[in-house]
């Protein structure tokens, strides 16, 4: 079953949401917020998707502007920022959604739309 991981707040994860119900496809929910993702799971994730790490910061958080990573990144290495990721679900870039086969993340309805129909 797909691993859908939002918080659900989030405007872009309600859209998600509200697109993974409409096209009926099951999911199995999990708040960001209240269950951050651990390192092994991040880590994983990161390695199944084929994407960069950058590509997993939620460069339009709080968070991620008040501890200045746009400029600390450039000087990390990945195993840093996968630690650093792990430490706060807010740091992470949502929905996410997981599957034995495939990593998305943020919500790009084409791409959900190719890979899931």
């Amino acid at each position: 079953m797909l691993k859908f991981i939002c918080y659900p707040k989030c405007t872009t994860c309600q859209r998600a949401k509200k697109w993974l119900d409409d096209n009926k496809i099951e999911y199995e929910l999990r708040d960001i917020k209240l269950d951050n993702p651990k390192l092994a799971e991040l880590t994983d994730w990161y390695n199944k998707s084929g994407l960069a790490i950058r590509k997993f910061f939620n460069t339009s958080g709080l968070l991620y502007k008040s501890l200045d990573l746009k400029n600390k990144l450039l000087e990390m290495s990945e195993d840093e920022m996968l630690k650093l990721l792990a430490t706060d679900g807010m740091l992470v870039k949502r929905p996410l959604l997981i599957s034995d086969d495939f990593v998305l993340v943020g919500f790009k309805e084409n791409e959900w739309n190719t890979i899931l129909k």
